[in-house]
């Protein structure tokens, strides 16, 4: 029974390439991409993320989310227009921790609320610096002094006399 069926298989692969299906496949004379590398146990998540164009945050455990998202605090909360803003941003991350404190799941990793007034004055000095970056971007260069210059020599020609 073996034998009929890789008998018909083969019958099948030798029509295909009679009739050219395997002419001109993509990747064809080309090298196995990853090759060369070490192997990589989590190679077809990583593969998938990329193909997909997913955030890699996105298989986080919750814990280690959390705490991702208060290291990167200060970056996601200088574009908002108030201080009512940044302090309601912080106060609905730290719901989340809360929340998560009050029923762990995952690994058991110290994650703690951020400190409002905190994120407000760093949010602040942000603001004064950029503010201050602008201003000095947009004052004119100051022109340097024009003082006498090099003394230029006239040239003469060597036959005439001054």
């Amino acid at each position: 029974m073996g034998d009929r069926w890789e008998a018909a298989a083969e019958a099948q692969i030798r029509t295909a390439q009679e009739r050219g299906e395997f002419d001109n496949l993509p990747g064809a004379g080309k090298p196995l991409p990853g090759r060369g590398t070490p192997y990589d146990e989590s190679w077809w998540i990583k593969s998938f993320l990329e193909r997909e164009k997913l955030p890699s945050d996105l298989l986080l455990p919750t814990p280690l989310l959390l705490r991702r998202r208060i290291e990167r605090l200060p970056d996601e909360v200088r574009g908002l227009p108030t201080e009512a803003a940044v302090r309601a941003y912080v106060a609905d991350l730290n719901r989340e921790v809360v929340a998560w404190l009050r029923n762990p799941t995952g690994p058991q990793v110290v994650v703690r609320p951020a400190n409002a007034d905190e994120v407000v004055a760093g949010w602040r000095a942000d603001r004064e610096r950029a503010h201050a970056q602008a201003v000095a971007a947009a004052r004119p260069a100051a022109a340097p002094p024009r003082g006498p210059g090099p003394r230029r020599r006239r040239w003469r020609w060597p036959w005439r006399r001054p």
